[in-house]
């Protein structure tokens, strides 16, 4: 049941666009007062199942959360006294969680068998234009704060101004912009040209080979208004390499990648699939390993001792090695690669949450449709892990990568008026993560009833 005021003006969602993820609330949630009253709610903080909960959001940031249901009159007459519109919306048998985080994804792109070939055709507005409907599909599934970890030509950053100016809807956006690696490696954008049409990659498109250049790359992540820095490390599935696994940074450049984006006041995330790129990558004191297929006993030892963060992303592996099968979806050398990583990511996965690695929740949207996102949940859950726990992976743990602790992933005064419901308990379903069927960001309801609403 919801209360709505008389109108929302969409006008008064526009505004100049932000340097940051961590701007301020679009001006759509200021002079609102929004309560959100469910059966019941997840304390993500504490990892617990709360009963009948009200969660109140006042100009986009949580004010306060009560113990059962407040008296909407009340509400609606203080709200009225401070010249302030109230709404309510009413979720009798849902239960709330604080908006959810995916800390692995590529707005601004998705796979598909004619994506190899899309590359030279398509402008950097035709990946544009699309990001736009991928962010859409991934706010409605949810996720309220992605962490975007490598793009093409920094158009995650136009799209990232472009959501926190309120001129669309999507997710928070904390992006890396262009991914940082090796001559050839899994970050070389022209990796697979034939050597006219491949020029010469530079530390300004994200191409390194000595520590020198890692300090001009990551000077032009600040430069361009990046979040964070991505480092592939090792090799990759979807390039036309042969290798998904073979190291291909030093651990001398990854230490210089680290260094200066730590001056910066970056974190660093690291793609790495094999085992000594797992290790080069810890050793060199990146934030967190994404993916971690091979990595070993050895390497998750050390991650504890250094405190790296895990990113599984289980879905992309499941998805790779699904399409790998279908005769020409994917180039030759890349079926090989998905069919050699796909069956092995999961059982990873719980292998590093069994020996004590701290696990973040990120599915590495774009190699499988954006908006399926949900799936990761019940993939973490069938490797071992606590419906509690994949949940917590998805707000405080990606909260605490993020440097975000005190502002995202829990349903708590002073955070972000962010809120989610599902319908039911996702504790003995965790499967209802995927029917997400109410969405609030920034004390603005983007979807109620299972259906979009701007």
């Amino acid at each position: 049941m919801t209360v709505r005021p008389v109108a929302i003006a969409l006008a008064a969602a526009l505004a100049l666009p932000a340097a940051r993820a961590d701007a301020p609330a679009a001006p759509a949630s200021k002079g609102r007062i929004a309560m959100v009253t469910c059966g019941h709610a997840i304390d993500t903080a504490a990892g617990k199942l709360l009963g009948e909960t009200t969660v109140i959001v006042e100009d986009g940031v949580i004010r306060e959360v009560r113990p059962g249901a407040v008296d909407l009159k009340t509400m609606g007459d203080q709200a009225q006294a401070v010249g302030k519109a109230f709404e309510a919306h009413v979720l009798p048998t849902s239960t709330c969680l604080p908006g959810l985080i995916d800390a692995h994804t590529h707005l601004t792109d998705e796979t598909s068998p004619t994506g190899y070939s899309d590359q030279f055709r398509w402008n950097i507005a035709d990946y544009a234009v699309r990001s736009t409907v991928y962010a859409k599909r991934t706010l409605m599934a949810g996720f309220t704060t992605v962490r975007n970890v490598g793009d093409q030509q920094n158009d995650s950053v136009a799209l990232r101004n472009a959501i926190n100016a309120g001129v669309l809807p999507g997710p928070r956006i904390y992006t890396a912009g262009v991914p940082i690696g090796s001559t050839g490696g899994h970050a070389d954008p022209t990796d697979g040209y034939r050597s006219d049409l491949a020029g010469n990659p530079g530390p300004k498109d994200g191409i390194i080979n000595s520590p020198e250049d890692a300090w001009r790359a990551v000077r032009q992540h600040y430069k361009d208004g990046d979040d964070l820095i991505k480092i592939m490390p090792s090799g990759g599935v979807l390039d036309e390499s042969a290798s998904a696994d073979n190291p291909q940074m030093t651990l001398e450049e990854i230490k210089a990648v680290v260094a200066a984006a730590h001056d910066y006041g970056f974190t660093v995330a690291a793609h790495a699939h094999g085992a000594e790129a797992i290790r080069r990558a810890v050793l060199g004191g990146v934030d967190s390993i994404e993916h971690g297929t091979f990595m070993n006993e050895a390497d998750m030892k050390l991650m504890k001792e250094h405190g790296t963060w895990y990113v599984p992303t289980i879905i992309a592996g499941k998805y790779v090695e699904q399409m790998a099968a279908i005769h020409g979806y994917y180039p030759d050398q890349v079926a090989a690669k998905a069919k050699q990583v796909g069956p092995i990511i999961q059982a990873t996965a719980g292998k590093a949450y069994r020996a004590g690695v701290k696990i973040a929740f990120g599915t590495d949207a774009a190699v499988y449709p954006h908006g399926q996102n949900a799936k990761e949940f019940k993939y973490m859950v069938d490797a071992g892990m606590p419906p509690m726990y994949v949940l917590q992976a998805a707000t405080t743990h990606d909260a605490e990568l993020l440097h975000q602790a005190r502002r995202l992933g829990q349903l708590a005064p002073g955070f972000v008026g962010d809120v989610v419901a599902v319908p039911g308990n996702p504790l003995e379903d965790i499967t209802l993560m995927q029917k997400v069927g109410f969405v609030m960001k920034d004390g603005v309801v983007y979807k109620e009833d299972g259906k979009p609403v701007l």
